[in-house]
């Protein structure tokens, strides 16, 4: 079937499974992406609750599919969650992933790791600046600010 000859529903499931078929995406951003391209509001709601019908998008599972995907860069549950906001996912499952994400995982093991391998890279920098650094790099990449510090302080 070519492009042209389908009908503005059709087109717009088109185009939504090419972007799923990259990489899940949550709601929002289908909306956003389908709203991008000119269509219609219409068209738009019919294609989203196509896919969730079919199971083709739930922001639950592309909330888990995200964090395990995160967490093993690794960025913190603060960035994380502020990813997930970002892709309009509802802050109950947001909640609910972040809560089971910190069972599965301990975040004060895993900033040691990356701690140690970035503290090599500051070996020729002032000690106080190196720590600077490190605290500030870690934060960046959403870890808690407590948990941080404290893993800093014992290096």
């Amino acid at each position: 079937m070519r492009q042209n000859n389908l009908n503005p529903t059709e087109k717009a499931h088109s185009y939504a499974f090419l972007l799923l078929k990259f990489r899940l995406r949550s709601e929002k951003e289908l909306y956003q992406r389908l709203k991008r391209k000119n269509f219609s509001p219409q068209v738009i709601e019919e294609t989203l609750s196509f896919l969730k019908e079919k199971g083709f998008i739930d922001d639950r599972v592309f909330a888990k599919a995200w964090a395990e995907s995160r967490i093993k860069k690794p960025f913190g549950p603060r960035r994380i969650e502020q990813e997930l906001n970002l892709k309009g996912v509802d802050k109950k499952i947001i909640k609910d992933r972040l809560q089971k994400l910190k069972k599965s995982y301990s975040e004060e093991a895993l900033i040691k790791k990356i701690a140690r391998e970035r503290i090599e890279k500051l070996k020729r920098v002032d000690p106080d600046a190196a720590r600077r650094r490190l605290y500030a790099y870690l934060l960046r990449r959403g870890f808690s600010p407590d948990i941080v510090s404290e893993v800093v302080s014992q290096l």
